[in-house]
């Protein structure tokens, strides 16, 4: 039996279900929800709850939130929803890329014994424990301060052996930069998942990537630049190539942004028009597809319930 922490408390991992590896509850900042809650929209809690009922009554069972504290992050809100709900949420810790100036000079090894205390202790004073570490790097590569992020991720993940998710940059073949700095670290690359890969059509990149050893989050739904389509073709290669057992579809998606009055980000109803199921896309539009193109139900169901499953235990 192996158990993870979930915001409201241990759960077995023969019990996590249908799962989605990459979602988010609310993309906002830091404090937001806390302190400037106006800015999420009228009801957005409500909205947030409906949602992931009408993922429960579609068949989702679990999902991580991917969100950082730099992105907004609040425990007790997600331990809320979730017991309102009844979807499992599983918190995590780590960095995204806004990476304040006040932290210049912090050590990666300061920042990984902030990530174990969020593992093992909980998440500011309220015992909800992450289960997940996150480093990301985006279309400028590793950066100095990426790189500090990413060997804290590294060094909390040797100490208490929770798996890594890697928000990268696609296009660019960032994971192998990222990669590099964790095989240096001495990291074990089958407990690593590098995100966002389905942001690339380049099956030959991600074969590379499945080659050494990590898992694929083939998480942008339906996404921006390359086509719902495009992405699930991309899929259905490295199915055939014989990687099902390491690939994580799902969507990254929220029902809640911050509602700005100038926002370069689309706003919430654009997003919704463009995908009307919110966790349940997958389900209705992506595996619609695959069956057309002939993968079985075997494979589908390893996808969203072995894999989560095998990921979170390790090998």
């Amino acid at each position: 039996m192996t158990t993870i922490n979930s915001v409201l408390g241990s759960l077995d991992t023969v019990d996590l279900g249908f799962t989605l590896m990459h979602e988010h509850m609310i993309v906002s900042s830091a404090g937001i929800s806390q302190n400037y809650a106006e800015l999420l929209g009228a009801g957005f809690m409500e909205r947030i709850v409906n949602g992931l009922i009408k993922a429960r009554e579609g068949g989702v069972n679990t999902i991580v939130d991917a969100t950082t504290i730099d992105l907004g992050r609040d425990v007790n809100l997600m331990a809320e929803v979730s017991r309102r709900s009844g979807v499992n949420i599983i918190a995590i810790t780590g960095w995204w890329l806004d990476i304040p100036r006040m932290l210049t000079g912090v050590s990666a090894d300061q920042l990984a014994q902030l990530f174990i205390r969020e593992i093992r202790e909980g998440i500011a004073g309220t015992g909800i424990k992450a289960a997940v570490l996150k480093s990301a790097s985006d279309i400028s590569g590793v950066t100095a301060g990426d790189e500090s992020v990413l060997r804290a991720v590294a060094r909390a993940h040797l100490e208490t052996k929770v798996p890594i998710m890697l928000h990268s940059y696609a296009p660019g073949q960032v994971g192998r930069q990222q990669l590099a700095v964790l095989r240096d670290e001495g990291v074990d690359l089958r407990r690593v998942k590098v995100d966002h890969s389905n942001d690339t059509t380049d099956v030959e990149y991600l074969t590379w990537l499945l080659e050494q050893g990590c898992y694929l989050g083939l998480d942008r739904y339906p996404g921006n630049n390359v086509s719902p389509l495009a992405r699930t073709k991309t899929m259905k290669a490295l199915i055939d190539a014989g990687y099902e057992n390491r690939l994580l579809p799902s969507h990254d998606w929220s029902f809640v942004w911050i509602v700005a009055e100038a926002s370069p980000m689309p706003r919430q109803a654009e997003r919704e028009k463009r995908n009307p199921y919110g966790y349940l896309y997958l389900k209705k539009e992506v595996f619609s597809q695959l069956r057309q193109m002939g993968v079985a139900e075997a494979t589908l169901t390893r996808l969203c319930v072995d894999n989560p499953r095998q990921f979170f235990e390790g090998p």
